[in-house]
Protein backbone atom coordinates (compact mmCIF):
# COMPACT_ATOMS: atom_id res chain seq x y z
CA UNK A 1 0.00 0.00 0.00
CA UNK A 2 1.28 3.49 -0.88
CA UNK A 3 1.29 5.74 2.20
CA UNK A 4 2.23 9.30 3.13
CA UNK A 5 4.40 10.55 6.00
CA UNK A 6 1.77 9.55 8.57
CA UNK A 7 0.96 6.20 6.93
CA UNK A 8 -2.27 7.47 5.42
CA UNK A 9 -3.39 5.41 2.43
CA UNK A 10 -2.28 7.22 -0.73
CA UNK A 11 -2.91 4.48 -3.31
CA UNK A 12 -5.06 6.91 -5.27
CA UNK A 13 -1.85 8.66 -6.39
CA UNK A 14 -1.00 5.68 -8.60
CA UNK A 15 -4.00 6.49 -10.78
CA UNK A 16 -3.64 10.26 -11.04
CA UNK A 17 -3.32 11.43 -14.65
CA UNK A 18 -2.20 14.99 -13.89
CA UNK A 19 0.24 16.32 -11.30
CA UNK A 20 0.05 20.11 -10.91
CA UNK A 21 3.38 21.09 -9.39
CA UNK A 22 4.33 24.23 -7.54
CA UNK A 23 7.95 25.23 -8.16
CA UNK A 24 9.68 27.41 -5.53
CA UNK A 25 10.09 25.30 -2.38
CA UNK A 26 8.59 22.21 -4.04
CA UNK A 27 10.90 21.10 -6.85
CA UNK A 28 13.72 23.59 -6.35
CA UNK A 29 14.99 26.42 -4.17
CA UNK A 30 15.94 29.48 -6.25
CA UNK A 31 18.54 27.97 -8.62
CA UNK A 32 19.13 24.63 -6.88
CA UNK A 33 17.00 21.66 -7.88
CA UNK A 34 15.94 19.40 -5.01
CA UNK A 35 17.34 15.88 -4.88
CA UNK A 36 14.80 13.46 -6.28
CA UNK A 37 12.96 15.97 -8.48
CA UNK A 38 14.12 14.46 -11.79
CA UNK A 39 13.30 10.94 -10.58
CA UNK A 40 9.87 12.15 -9.45
CA UNK A 41 9.04 13.66 -12.83
CA UNK A 42 10.23 10.51 -14.58
CA UNK A 43 8.12 8.32 -12.26
CA UNK A 44 4.99 10.33 -13.00
CA UNK A 45 5.43 9.59 -16.70
CA UNK A 46 6.26 5.92 -16.05
CA UNK A 47 2.92 5.67 -14.25
CA UNK A 48 1.15 7.06 -17.32
CA UNK A 49 0.64 10.58 -15.96
CA UNK A 50 1.81 14.03 -16.94
CA UNK A 51 2.99 17.09 -15.04
CA UNK A 52 2.28 20.79 -15.37
CA UNK A 53 4.12 23.42 -13.36
CA UNK A 54 1.77 26.01 -11.85
CA UNK A 55 3.51 28.87 -10.12
CA UNK A 56 2.42 32.06 -8.44
CA UNK A 57 5.80 33.62 -9.18
CA UNK A 58 5.07 36.31 -11.77
CA UNK A 59 8.61 37.68 -11.93
CA UNK A 60 9.47 35.47 -14.91
CA UNK A 61 7.74 34.77 -18.22
CA UNK A 62 6.92 31.23 -19.36
CA UNK A 63 9.90 31.42 -21.73
CA UNK A 64 12.14 32.38 -18.78
CA UNK A 65 10.85 29.42 -16.77
CA UNK A 66 11.38 26.95 -19.61
CA UNK A 67 14.99 28.10 -19.92
CA UNK A 68 15.49 27.91 -16.14
CA UNK A 69 14.20 24.36 -15.67
CA UNK A 70 15.95 23.14 -18.82
CA UNK A 71 19.23 24.32 -17.30
CA UNK A 72 18.39 22.19 -14.25
CA UNK A 73 17.98 19.13 -16.45
CA UNK A 74 14.17 19.11 -16.47
CA UNK A 75 12.56 18.19 -19.78
CA UNK A 76 9.85 20.81 -20.34
CA UNK A 77 8.54 23.30 -22.88
CA UNK A 78 5.87 26.01 -22.76
CA UNK A 79 3.11 23.37 -22.66
CA UNK A 80 4.37 22.28 -19.22
CA UNK A 81 3.63 25.62 -17.56
CA UNK A 82 0.74 27.70 -16.32
CA UNK A 83 1.71 30.78 -14.33
CA UNK A 84 -0.03 33.52 -12.40
CA UNK A 85 1.05 35.85 -15.23
CA UNK A 86 -0.93 33.78 -17.72
CA UNK A 87 -3.89 33.56 -15.34
CA UNK A 88 -3.73 37.33 -14.85
CA UNK A 89 -3.73 37.94 -18.61
CA UNK A 90 -6.76 35.67 -18.95
CA UNK A 91 -8.54 37.42 -16.06
CA UNK A 92 -7.87 40.86 -17.54
CA UNK A 93 -9.14 39.78 -20.97
CA UNK A 94 -12.30 38.36 -19.43
CA UNK A 95 -13.09 41.13 -16.94
CA UNK A 96 -11.39 44.30 -18.23
CA UNK A 97 -11.31 43.91 -22.03
CA UNK A 98 -9.65 46.78 -23.88
CA UNK A 99 -8.69 48.63 -20.70
CA UNK A 100 -5.23 50.06 -20.01
CA UNK A 101 -3.32 48.45 -17.12
CA UNK A 102 -0.75 50.19 -14.92
CA UNK A 103 1.70 47.50 -13.81
CA UNK A 104 4.19 47.38 -10.96
CA UNK A 105 6.06 44.28 -12.03
CA UNK A 106 9.08 42.93 -13.85
CA UNK A 107 9.78 43.50 -17.51
CA UNK A 108 8.94 39.83 -18.07
CA UNK A 109 5.46 40.30 -16.57
CA UNK A 110 4.84 43.40 -18.69
CA UNK A 111 5.97 41.56 -21.82
CA UNK A 112 3.73 38.58 -21.01
CA UNK A 113 0.70 40.84 -20.69
CA UNK A 114 1.51 42.75 -23.88
CA UNK A 115 1.94 39.49 -25.80
CA UNK A 116 -1.64 38.70 -24.79
CA UNK A 117 -2.89 41.94 -26.35
CA UNK A 118 -3.14 43.98 -23.14
CA UNK A 119 -2.07 47.63 -23.19
CA UNK A 120 0.31 48.16 -20.27
CA UNK A 121 1.85 51.35 -18.86
CA UNK A 122 4.46 51.62 -16.12
CA UNK A 123 4.09 55.34 -15.40
CA UNK A 124 1.02 57.10 -13.93
CA UNK A 125 -1.37 57.70 -16.81
CA UNK A 126 -4.97 58.89 -16.85
CA UNK A 127 -5.98 56.24 -19.38
CA UNK A 128 -5.09 53.41 -16.97
CA UNK A 129 -8.20 52.10 -15.21
CA UNK A 130 -6.60 49.01 -13.66
CA UNK A 131 -3.61 48.78 -11.31
CA UNK A 132 -1.79 45.45 -11.24
CA UNK A 133 1.09 44.48 -8.98
CA UNK A 134 3.24 41.37 -9.24
CA UNK A 135 6.26 39.84 -7.54
CA UNK A 136 8.61 42.61 -8.64
CA UNK A 137 12.25 41.60 -8.30
CA UNK A 138 13.16 44.80 -10.17
CA UNK A 139 11.32 47.13 -7.81
CA UNK A 140 12.45 50.67 -7.01
CA UNK A 141 11.22 53.43 -4.73
CA UNK A 142 10.11 55.31 -7.83
CA UNK A 143 7.91 52.42 -8.94
CA UNK A 144 6.38 52.21 -5.47
CA UNK A 145 5.69 55.94 -5.50
CA UNK A 146 4.07 55.75 -8.96
CA UNK A 147 1.87 52.86 -7.80
CA UNK A 148 0.72 54.86 -4.78
CA UNK A 149 -0.16 57.74 -7.12
CA UNK A 150 -2.31 55.41 -9.21
CA UNK A 151 -3.98 53.86 -6.16
CA UNK A 152 -5.06 57.35 -5.13
CA UNK A 153 -7.41 57.30 -8.11
CA UNK A 154 -10.63 55.38 -8.84
CA UNK A 155 -9.14 52.25 -10.36
CA UNK A 156 -9.57 48.48 -10.16
CA UNK A 157 -6.74 46.96 -8.12
CA UNK A 158 -5.37 43.47 -8.81
CA UNK A 159 -2.36 41.41 -7.75
CA UNK A 160 -0.89 38.33 -9.39
CA UNK A 161 -0.50 36.34 -6.15
CA UNK A 162 -0.77 36.58 -2.34
CA UNK A 163 2.49 34.81 -1.40
CA UNK A 164 4.17 36.64 1.47
CA UNK A 165 7.68 35.33 0.79
CA UNK A 166 9.69 33.62 -1.93
CA UNK A 167 12.31 31.04 -0.88
CA UNK A 168 15.90 31.78 -1.87
CA UNK A 169 19.29 30.24 -1.06
CA UNK A 170 19.69 32.14 2.24
CA UNK A 171 16.07 32.06 3.44
CA UNK A 172 13.25 34.22 2.08
CA UNK A 173 12.60 37.54 0.35
CA UNK A 174 9.31 39.52 0.26
CA UNK A 175 6.88 38.31 -2.41
CA UNK A 176 3.82 39.99 -3.92
CA UNK A 177 1.67 39.52 -0.81
CA UNK A 178 4.17 41.42 1.31
CA UNK A 179 4.39 44.15 -1.32
CA UNK A 180 0.60 44.50 -1.20
CA UNK A 181 0.77 44.94 2.59
CA UNK A 182 3.35 47.69 2.16
CA UNK A 183 1.07 49.45 -0.34
CA UNK A 184 -1.97 48.97 1.92
CA UNK A 185 -0.12 50.70 4.75
CA UNK A 186 0.41 53.67 2.44
CA UNK A 187 -2.91 53.76 0.56
CA UNK A 188 -5.41 51.77 2.60
CA UNK A 189 -6.22 49.61 -0.43
CA UNK A 190 -6.11 45.83 -0.79
CA UNK A 191 -6.00 44.08 -4.19
CA UNK A 192 -7.95 41.14 -5.54
CA UNK A 193 -5.46 38.27 -5.83
CA UNK A 194 -5.63 36.20 -9.02
CA UNK A 195 -3.17 33.33 -8.48
CA UNK A 196 -3.39 30.52 -5.96
CA UNK A 197 -5.44 30.05 -3.75
CA UNK A 198 -8.03 31.20 -6.30
CA UNK A 199 -9.02 28.13 -8.40
CA UNK A 200 -8.62 30.07 -11.68
CA UNK A 201 -5.28 28.46 -12.63
CA UNK A 202 -6.42 24.89 -11.96
CA UNK A 203 -9.76 25.39 -13.71
CA UNK A 204 -8.00 26.77 -16.80
CA UNK A 205 -5.53 23.88 -17.01
CA UNK A 206 -8.15 21.17 -16.53
CA UNK A 207 -10.43 22.73 -19.14
CA UNK A 208 -7.55 23.01 -21.61
CA UNK A 209 -6.39 19.40 -21.12
CA UNK A 210 -9.82 17.82 -20.67
CA UNK A 211 -8.80 16.10 -17.44
CA UNK A 212 -11.18 15.62 -14.50
CA UNK A 213 -10.65 16.88 -10.98
CA UNK A 214 -10.70 13.30 -9.71
CA UNK A 215 -7.68 12.48 -11.89
CA UNK A 216 -5.70 15.49 -10.67
CA UNK A 217 -3.47 16.26 -7.67
CA UNK A 218 -1.70 19.50 -6.77
CA UNK A 219 1.71 19.33 -5.06
CA UNK A 220 3.04 22.32 -3.13
CA UNK A 221 4.75 23.63 -0.01
CA UNK A 222 2.38 26.40 1.09
CA UNK A 223 -0.88 25.90 2.91
CA UNK A 224 -2.47 29.26 2.12
CA UNK A 225 -1.76 29.12 -1.62
CA UNK A 226 -1.03 25.62 -2.98
CA UNK A 227 -3.13 23.54 -0.60
CA UNK A 228 -5.93 26.10 -0.34
CA UNK A 229 -6.02 26.30 -4.14
CA UNK A 230 -6.56 22.56 -4.38
CA UNK A 231 -9.27 22.68 -1.74
CA UNK A 232 -11.00 25.58 -3.52
CA UNK A 233 -10.81 23.79 -6.86
CA UNK A 234 -11.97 20.46 -5.47
CA UNK A 235 -8.83 18.43 -6.23
CA UNK A 236 -6.59 16.29 -4.02
CA UNK A 237 -3.46 17.87 -2.56
CA UNK A 238 0.01 16.91 -1.38
CA UNK A 239 1.86 19.21 1.00
CA UNK A 240 5.62 18.74 0.93
CA UNK A 241 7.74 19.94 3.84
CA UNK A 242 10.66 21.10 1.69
CA UNK A 243 9.57 24.73 1.60
CA UNK A 244 7.50 27.12 3.70
CA UNK A 245 4.99 24.90 5.52
CA UNK A 246 5.95 23.09 8.71
CA UNK A 247 4.18 20.35 10.62
CA UNK A 248 3.28 22.95 13.25
CA UNK A 249 1.70 25.12 10.55
CA UNK A 250 -0.31 22.17 9.26
CA UNK A 251 -1.51 21.27 12.75
CA UNK A 252 -2.73 24.81 13.40
CA UNK A 253 -4.30 25.39 9.97
CA UNK A 254 -7.96 24.76 9.17
CA UNK A 255 -6.87 24.01 5.59
CA UNK A 256 -5.70 20.42 5.44
CA UNK A 257 -3.92 18.63 2.57
CA UNK A 258 -5.04 15.19 1.43
CA UNK A 259 -1.53 13.82 2.01
CA UNK A 260 1.74 15.01 3.60
CA UNK A 261 5.24 14.04 2.44
CA UNK A 262 8.67 15.32 3.43
CA UNK A 263 9.58 16.04 -0.21
CA UNK A 264 8.86 15.08 -3.82
CA UNK A 265 11.66 12.55 -3.40
CA UNK A 266 9.52 10.75 -0.82
CA UNK A 267 6.50 10.90 -3.13
CA UNK A 268 8.63 9.32 -5.86
CA UNK A 269 9.79 6.55 -3.54
CA UNK A 270 6.20 5.63 -2.77
CA UNK A 271 5.05 5.84 -6.40
CA UNK A 272 7.88 3.52 -7.43
CA UNK A 273 6.93 0.80 -4.93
Amino acid sequence: MLTDKFKKNADALRHKKLFLLDMDGTIYNENSIFEGTLDFLSQIEKNGGRYIFITNNSSKSVKDYVEKVNRMGITADTSHFYTSSQATAFYLQENYPGQTVFCMGTRSLVAELEQNGIRVVTKPEDSASVVLIGFDTENTSEKVRDTCIMLGREVAYLATNPDLVCPVSFGYIPDCGSMSIMLKNATGKTPFFIGKPEPIMIDCVLKKLGISKEDTVIVGDRIYTDIACGVNAGVDTICVLSGEATLDDLEKSDTKPTWIFDSVREVCTELAR
